[in-house]
């Protein structure tokens, strides 16, 4: 029997992996957060999901209350380290949601392990890689956050995933993701800028991607433009996109209604054996 809860833990590809379990059913859907957050951004589906669905949010490594240990940090790391996870707690196929971040380990994971997925949600994301552009500016970060810390990393980096609403209606919103950040190791945030700097370019790799796909983004998200999530439905076959009103790049908690709604009519459709809990 799967023990149920919040702040489990579960070693997996050499570090302890920290992670939230509810519900049941014999299809789970796993979630994965942003940069640079944790498992507690998801709570909203969470709440939604867990009446109906197994959900499981975990803290990605170096985030949250997960390890990390002295391994250099990639997608394929962070891929590897869902398959593991999976492994760990023997589950053969899943329904992956992805955020940012996640979207790009869900793409990385698809496409080098296509039989661990029964659908796919891309949220807020994209599938190319960083321009030298982005990259300069993802190395002057780094400069900046070792020499002066996170304090104006934050201030910046929260006011530009929020749309401009958010950020004057959702003060609660606002200090709860800047007290993430700030409570993060400085080496986890600036190891994981290298490894997004460094991801791979996914626009050829998507079109081969077999399994049911939904793609969500705020209408006003200035990260991941909408524009990349219209590119990625246009290659992925059996996709689907909703944009959501009233949303930036964390469309998830500034919307988590209508997201919800969204996320709630997808995976619903996905198949379910018929389940008994333990």
């Amino acid at each position: 029997m799967n023990r149920k809860g919040s702040d489990l833990k579960i070693e997996a590809n050499g570090i302890t992996i920290s992670y939230d379990d509810f519900g049941h059913s014999a299809i789970p859907v796993i979630l994965i957060h942003g940069f640079p957050f944790n498992k507690s951004s998801w709570q909203p589906q969470i709440d939604f999901l867990q009446m109906t669905k197994r959900v499981i949010a975990y803290d990605i490594r170096g985030f949250g209350n997960s390890s990390t240990n002295d391994d250099e940090v990639s997608m394929d790391v962070f891929a590897d380290d869902l398959i593991k996870l999976m492994d760990a707690l023997k589950i053969e196929k899943s329904i992956v949601c992805g955020l940012s971040m996640g979207g790009y380990i869900v793409l990385n994971a698809v496409n080098r392990f296509p039989d661990r997925f029964e659908a796919i949600v891309l949220c807020d994301t994209q599938s190319i890689s960083d321009t030298s552009e982005i990259k300069e500016k993802r190395t002057a970060t780094i400069k900046q956050i070792e020499s002066d810390g996170l304090f104006d990393f934050t201030e910046n980096f929260v006011g530009s995933v929020l749309s401009k609403t958010s950020l004057s209606s959702k003060k609660q919103l606002v200090n709860e993701l800047k007290s993430t950040i700030l409570s993060t190791p400085v080496k986890t945030i600036t190891s994981t800028l290298i490894s997004l700097a460094e991801r791979k370019e996914m626009r050829e790799h998507i079109k081969n991607i077999s399994v049911p796909t939904l793609v969500l983004c705020g209408i006003e998200d200035m990260v991941t433009p909408v524009d990349q999530s219209s590119f990625m439905i246009k290659q992925i076959p059996n996709s689907t996109l909703h944009s959501i009103n009233g949303a930036g790049h964390l469309s998830n908690l500034e919307q988590p209604e209508i997201f919800n709604k969204h996320l709630g009519d997808f995976v619903f459709k996905i198949r379910d054996s018929f389940f008994i809990p333990n």
